[in-house]
């Protein structure tokens, strides 16, 4: 009897005796309550042919379980290797699982089958975690491993969506035109390790791909090591740095009516459309004010707008000066902003005309206030192991996008006005000094990305306050 059935039968017995003795001068036999719940995984009682077997020729392999399962998802957690052309098919009835052999075998290979998390008890969905068997065609079984880890180029992070291949052809085209010798998945902490490998020389990729495609055509999170390793008895852990090219994401921004409050309807559909970079109708001292609008723009006139900082709206000569983007969408304000002081523009009907047609339908203000200088933080960070040598350059982190970098020319960063909050903090080396992330270039060029290390801790950075901090890494 299995250690479910003796749990099971336990509970049973306990409830009967309980039942017949609680009660004076009656018997009452309580029904049992269901036992304790089962949170065991399947466990397997028999495999045909036994695992690890030697000199396999069939084209069956039967999994007999102590339970009822099921199969989930299993064209995503199946991974056979090495690689047949075509797909085995895995069959699942009451508690036996099936896997049919649709290629013949290479002779004197040994082949390995990792059923993922797809294994589960019908009952109570307990997964059988990577469930794996082995067998050979030839008399012995390949026993060298291989391990390393993936890590993602721009930002320092694990994606565990990653699948590691192996390949034998060094050819760039290789990853698009063939299937990889041997494929694994990582771990959740970006590791990944091959078993049973027989000593040769692989090229090593990896690749986050829709249905198991193990084909890279430029679009995915690829990864690519420097050289070849050959497999031997001991070899040195390898670590891929995945990137994929940039794409500009174009979200569609809440709808803002331009100055001017006319006519609905048809009217209304006129009208030019933009957003600002106001926050609650604040103006941060630390950036440039910026027009965002929704169609390109046809002309933009900045002689038809001027600009006053008091109620009585006559126009100043402080320096300003407009900058329009090469797409016609974002038009800049570039001033020293003075702290805790009302600005207005003021727009003439003819200050711009999008590609459409669209101007405001009448001369109107935008009014706004810049923030006060309390509102903002001292900040002073002394890295104390920082490898100057490698152009880094430190990016401040919020929500995963950069909303601050500074190139480093000492082991310090200081700023008298930043703004306050809680940021993750990223070392970026700057191979071209351009100051920005680059991803990289494989086909013909075979350039790997940049790379950024993130940095463990938070910062919190606390308004009208000298924030000051040291950090070792």
């Amino acid at each position: 009897m299995n250690f479910r059935g003796t749990i099971l039968l336990l509970s049973i017995s306990v409830t009967i005796i309980i039942g017949l003795v609680s009660t004076p001068g009656c018997a009452n036999i309580i029904p049992p309550m269901g036992g304790i719940k089962d949170t065991l995984p399947p466990v397997l009682e028999k495999a045909n042919p036994k695992d690890s077997a030697l000199n396999f020729t069939g084209n069956k392999i039967t999994f007999v379980f102590d339970e009822y399962v099921e199969l989930q998802d299993i064209q995503r957690n199946l991974v056979i290797t090495p690689i047949p052309q075509n797909n085995p098919t895995v069959e699942f009835k009451l508690s036996t699982v099936t896997v049919k052999l649709k290629d013949s075998l290479e002779s004197n290979t040994t082949y390995f089958i990792n059923f993922g998390n797809a294994i589960q008890d019908i009952t109570e969905k307990n997964v059988l975690k990577d469930f794996s068997y082995l067998f050979s065609t030839g008399k012995a079984l390949d026993s060298l491993e291989f391990s390393g880890k993936v890590i993602l180029a721009e930002d320092g992070k694990i994606d565990t969506n990653m699948t590691v291949m192996l390949h034998k052809s060094g050819k760039d085209s290789a990853v698009v035109t063939e299937k990889p010798r041997y494929v694994t998945k990582v771990n959740r902490k970006g590791e990944f390790t091959f078993h049973n490998l027989p000593s040769a020389t692989y090229y090593i990729y990896a690749i986050k791909s829709e249905g198991n495609s193990y084909r890279y055509f430029g679009k995915d999170l690829f990864a690519f090591a420097d050289k070849p390793v050959t497999v031997q008895q001991k070899n040195e852990p390898v670590t891929l740095y995945a990137f994929t090219e940039k794409e500009e994401v174009k979200k569609k921004p809440a709808t803002t009516t331009a100055p001017g409050r006319g006519r609905v309807g048809a009217a209304a559909d006129k009208r030019l459309k933009y957003q600002t970079t106001l926050r609650e109708g604040k103006q941060d001292l630390l950036s440039n004010f910026n027009f965002k609008f929704e169609t390109p723009l046809k002309f933009f006139d900045s002689t038809k707008i001027s600009i006053s900082t008091d109620t009585t709206y006559d126009p100043i000569t402080e320096p300003f000066r407009w900058k329009k983007d090469s797409t016609n969408t974002t038009v800049e304000l570039i001033t020293e902003w003075k702290e805790n002081t009302s600005y207005n523009i003021i727009f003439e009907t003819d200050f711009a005309e999008d590609t459409l047609g669209h101007r405001i339908l009448k001369k109107d203000t935008l009014s706004f206030q810049t923030r006060e200088k309390k509102s903002y933080a001292e900040l002073k960070l002394t890295f104390l192991k920082l490898e100057l040598d490698k152009n880094p350059v430190l990016q401040f982190i919020q929500n995963n996008a950069v909303v601050h970098s500074h190139t480093f020319t000492s082991n310090q960063f200081t700023s008298s006005l930043f703004n306050p909050g809680e940021y993750e903090l990223r070392i970026l080396f700057d191979e071209n000094k351009n100051g920005v992330w680059d991803t990289g270039d494989f086909f013909g060029k075979r350039k790997q990305p940049e790379l950024v290390k993130p940095i463990e801790i938070k910062i919190t950075v606390k308004a009208n306050w000298e924030n000051e901090i040291k950090i070792i890494q």
